[in-house]
């Protein structure tokens, strides 16, 4: 979670030692270890709850996906409609007409 190295935690606790003195230190510690859990089963349990909204989401959106292709007319595969033949190239049949 946090890139702390191994001297930075021993200069902390060497001030909170300094600070709270040696029979307040353990119950400090304890206290923040408790918090620390607590938040951290607070952010799995956010987590999860977000997690488990998305992948519902995703169901939701494929099981609707599923629906219209099932309900959906099927497309025929006909030949499309050709243009009458006017005796000219295709080319020239598509482009614009030229205007003077």
């Amino acid at each position: 979670m946090f890139d702390v190295s191994m001297v930075e935690v021993a200069v902390i606790a060497l001030v909170a030692l300094l600070v709270l003195g040696p029979e307040k230190l353990p119950r400090a510690a304890r206290t923040a270890g408790l918090y620390l859990r607590k938040a951290r089963a607070s952010w799995y349990s956010i987590r999860s709850d977000i997690e488990r909204e998305l992948a519902a989401e995703d169901l939701k959106r494929a099981m609707k996906d599923t629906e219209r292709s099932l309900l959906a007319p099927p497309k025929s595969h006909a030949a499309p409609a050709s243009a009458p033949d006017t005796g000219e190239p295709p080319a020239a049949r598509d482009a614009p007409p030229v205007r003077d």
